[in-house]
């Protein structure tokens, strides 16, 4: 196995280098974009607060730019990458790293819990760090929180459209039904933005870094999860309409119209409010007494 240098891979000269030896083309459907900026990596990695004790996974590592830096940082680091040509680069590029192990796969296919089990045994804390590809993020980081894996930080660099949504607060223009989400999970903030200049190929927009610290346990009491996120999706289903307008629109029928605004009136809710207005305590409130009331099956 040849190893190309001992330089840092996310340099402009080392990134062209690694591709032009073995002819790598990016395929626009896999959303391949590759960073070019060391500074940026090991900022990324300081977010994870990653030392010698603790894991890190990786989705999507390209040509091990990231990976290198988590190598250097963690105990041990699993990447899992979709893309069968990147397989040999990562072998050659990676050589020098005996913590890191390439898992080749679709994140959204592969049992993580049982590869968490198998590769990450004998770390102390296992954080995700990550530059994500834009047209799966959304799916990729709500199988990381749904599956309630044992992680410690999801650190990954995402569209910035995207980050802000996750972080929104109530009644911000950003803020729905994945900001909800993301934040019953885990705590939310945006870490740093990162500009299209630093990737190869040039992406058509900024990105950021997001840090979602996970919770031990959600911060409000539900019933039932289902039905609470029934209920945040109900709410926000068409942004200009008032909260009671979509629920009824959504989720309940229309002869229980009256009990869902005596609902309302008790559990101190204005129905003409808007969806994006609520907080996660009151869309627990508003699950929990639908249930409760029978007004909404599990």
């Amino acid at each position: 196995m040849t190893q190309t240098t001992g330089k840092d891979i996310a340099t402009p000269t080392r990134t062209k280098e690694v591709l032009e030896k073995y002819g790598f083309s990016f395929k626009k459907s896999l959303g391949q974009n590759f960073l070019i900026d060391t500074n940026i990596l090991h900022n990324i990695v300081a977010e994870a607060d990653l030392t010698k004790e603790k894991g890190a996974i990786e989705i999507g590592p390209g040509i091990g730019a990231l990976t290198e830096q988590l190598g250097r940082a963690a105990k041990k680091v699993m990447a899992i990458e979709i893309d069968q040509r990147l397989l040999p680069i990562l072998a050659d590029t990676l050589s020098p790293y005996e913590n890191i192990e390439i898992v080749h796969g679709d994140v959204l296919e592969l049992d993580l819990k049982a590869l968490l089990a198998e590769k990450m045994a004998g770390v102390d804390k296992i954080s995700v760090v990550a530059n994500l590809p834009y047209y799966v993020t959304t799916p990729i980081l709500m199988k990381l929180l749904e599956e309630r894996l044992p992680l410690e930080n999801i650190v990954v660099m995402i569209q910035k459209e995207v980050a802000d949504r996750i972080a929104a607060k109530p009644g911000t223009k950003d803020y729905g039904s994945l900001s909800v989400a993301a934040q019953f999970y885990a705590e939310t903030e945006v870490a740093m933005i990162v500009p299209a200049s630093v990737f190869i190929p040039r992406p058509n927009v900024d990105s950021a870094v997001i840090r979602l610290k996970v919770r031990d346990r959600p911060p409000v009491e539900v019933d039932d999860r289902d039905v609470f996120f029934r209920v945040v999706r109900g709410s926000f289903a068409q942004r200009r309409k008032t909260l009671l307008n979509n629920l009824m629109n959504s989720l309940f029928r229309k002869e229980q119209k009256e009990a869902v605004i005596q609902m309302l009136a008790d559990i101190q809710i204005d129905p003409t409010r808007r969806g994006e207005t609520l907080t996660i305590a009151e869309f627990a409130r508003l699950a929990n007494e639908s249930l409760r009331r029978g007004l909404i099956g599990q």
